[in-house]
């Protein structure tokens, strides 16, 4: 079953030490060049989530959801599309089930994942892991809820943009492990389009870039919820995602994540 893993690696607000806005003694056409870029992208990235949903996107504990998953490489569909369910716990829980009878399914607890078939557990190889922490540590609920408070981090107006054919501010957050993430915000609705990041092979030393594209919100329990993700690697489509329905915290158990708990997938999850 090794073959599915790819699918699912696209399968994460006080900012700790940025210049605050610009008070009624100093306004920001005296602010120096510096803090003004640094001031004008928090504007955007606090009006995008705003536009998320504000203090209920923020507080999400959970979600459960459902649909179909397709997977490409070198941007040619490989598949002809995977149902799953896939359930989240903020931050570093998730568990997904694939096929019809939801029999195939992926573990990650921590920085541990495990594939889980009839044969039982057993842990997922380090590559498939490496990918899927990476791409987990740069998602967007990870840069929105856990590095936009971290002491050190960084925020830059880079200007407009041009994002899956949509006008798009764009703006850059880096934190102090000079890690850095670039969004491009729809200017009418505030939402996210695209998010992007690159990093550097630790074998054959090249750099590469991770996309995540997003479209078709809906509004779910206040939360605005993209059912269509798209991932592309170097350019190239990697796979693409189409909700069915999801919800948000249902009070999903730990149990759930554990890869040697019993779990009946014909039940609802256990809370």
């Amino acid at each position: 079953m090794k073959f599915l893993v790819p699918i699912f690696l696209l399968l994460a607000n006080n900012l700790g030490q940025t210049p605050a806005s610009p008070g009624p003694a100093q306004s920001a056409q005296t602010l120096p060049a510096g803090q003004e870029n640094a001031r004008k992208a928090k504007v955007l990235i606090d009006q995008m989530i705003q536009a998320l949903g504000g203090q209920a996107y923020l507080n999400v504990q959970d979600s459960s959801q459902d649909g179909r998953s397709y997977s490409f490489h070198h941007g040619q569909s490989t598949s002809v599309g995977v149902l799953y369910w896939r359930f989240t716990k903020f931050p570093d829980k998730e568990r997904v089930e694939l096929t019809k009878k939801r029999d195939v399914i992926y573990l990650y607890n921590g920085n541990k994942g495990y594939e889980v078939t009839y044969k039982g557990a057993a842990f997922m190889e380090e590559k498939a892991l490496a990918e899927y922490l990476r791409r987990r540590e740069y998602s967007l609920d990870w840069v929105l809820r856990r590095w936009i408070n971290e002491p050190g981090v960084a925020l830059f107006y880079d200007g407009t943009n041009i994002a899956e054919q949509k006008p798009a501010e764009q703006v850059t957050i880096m934190n102090a492990r000079n890690q850095a993430v670039t969004i491009y915000i729809d200017p009418s609705t505030h939402l996210p389009i695209k998010k992007s990041f690159s990093w550097r092979d630790p074998v054959d030393k090249e750099r590469n870039a991770d996309e995540e594209a997003y479209d078709n919100f809906r509004p779910v329990q206040g939360i605005m919820t993209p059912f269509s993700v798209s991932r592309y690697y170097n350019g190239d489509m990697a796979s693409q995602r189409f909700l069915n329905s999801i919800s948000y915290n249902r009070g999903l158990s730990d149990a759930m994540f554990n890869a040697n708990a019993p779990y009946d997938p014909g039940k609802s999850p256990p809370k």
